[in-house]
């Protein structure tokens, strides 16, 4: 099973957890993190958007904290004219350009599920022909891990 979380998603266990939907979901990602440290069938895949949108963290200590869980990936997704071209395609169904090139790239590294906290993005792809599916990572792990 391959996995791409987006940046939301590892960002997520270090945003404020005053809400019982946000700490659901950060368990959610840490366990989806932890299955696939531990199982061979599970594995998630990094990317040169990810990397980018980590680099662009301005707090240090989130984006250490987002590295920490981040450098467990097992595969890197490189940026390509195939993943640039995807992209500028989904932007023309009103997504925006970091969340079109993270599904550009999940696409191309042929993930089985892209996850990501965000609902509007979500919203968004339900309207979409994508090769992977979108869910958030609380619902899938409800759905798909248990």
């Amino acid at each position: 099973m391959r996995i791409y979380l987006d940046n939301c998603c590892f960002n997520r266990p270090f945003d404020s957890q005053e809400q019982s939907i946000i700490v659901m979901e950060s368990e959610a990602v840490l366990t989806i993190i932890d299955k696939c440290k531990r199982n061979n069938k599970y594995f998630f895949l990094g990317s040169d958007v990810l990397d980018e949108e980590i680099d662009n963290m301005a707090d240090p200590i989130k984006k250490q904290n987002v590295l920490n869980l981040y450098s467990f990936a097992q595969n890197h997704i490189e940026l390509n004219p195939t993943i640039l071209k995807r992209a500028v395609d989904l932007q023309s169904f009103n997504l925006e350009s970091f969340d079109a090139l993270h599904l550009a790239s999940a696409e191309y590294g042929k993930a089985d599920i892209f996850l990501t906290t965000d609902r509007k993005l979500i919203k968004h792809t339900k309207k979409i022909d994508l090769s992977v599916n979108v869910s958030n990572p609380l619902v899938w792990l409800l759905e798909a891990m248990l």
